[in-house]
């Protein structure tokens, strides 16, 4: 179950091989692909982790201001904006920003357009800190992935992006079809 072209063997040909030989009716070929992508998140995270927390920040703090930051100027978001481009609940969030807040990286602010809303919007230090923990996750992001060469890389970026595409849209089918 190897890919055939270089004889190695990873930890998902290990489960599906053990799998095959239980259940020997069964396909396993979907571990191939996802079972690998879980096994991928599992092995680089705590390296992301580590680099956010070299900033004093964990990966859900780092997202929220990296979301602020890569928003543009004036790199502020209402929290509802915020929530929906986390994909989290608004308790989690406003866990996070209070945290964020303490530590000088965030403001809330009362929106000039309607004073009953809140803005959430960087501090320069906040704005400084996202720009240099993102900067420091790609370069490690990067090393990990010199294992492959710019045409493999491509390639597969452009199948997660078909797959990826392919169940987002199919979410939201099911989403559509529920309400």
């Amino acid at each position: 179950m190897t890919d055939g072209t270089d004889g190695t063997e990873d930890h998902v040909d290990r489960l599906r091989r053990q799998w095959a030989r239980e259940l020997p009716d069964l396909d396993t070929e979907p571990m191939a692909v996802l079972g690998r992508a879980y096994r991928l998140s599992n092995l680089v995270r705590g390296d992301i982790e580590a680099t956010f927390a070299g900033f004093g920040l964990d990966r859900g703090e780092f997202d929220v201001i990296g979301t602020l930051r890569r928003s543009g100027p004036p790199y502020r978001l209402t929290p509802t904006e915020l929530y929906t481009a986390l994909m989290m609940s608004s308790g989690g969030l406003t866990h996070r920003l209070d945290r964020l807040e303490k530590a000088g990286l965030i403001r809330r602010e009362k929106s000039p357009q309607d004073g009953r809303s809140v803005l959430v919007g960087l501090t320069a230090d906040g704005a400084a800190r996202a720009e240099a923990a993102f900067r420091a996750d790609m370069a490690q992001e990067a090393a990990v992935l010199q294992a492959l060469d710019p045409e493999e890389r491509a390639a597969l970026a452009g199948l997660l992006r078909k797959l990826i595409t392919r169940i987002e849209a199919d979410s939201n089918m099911k989403v559509s079809r529920q309400s």
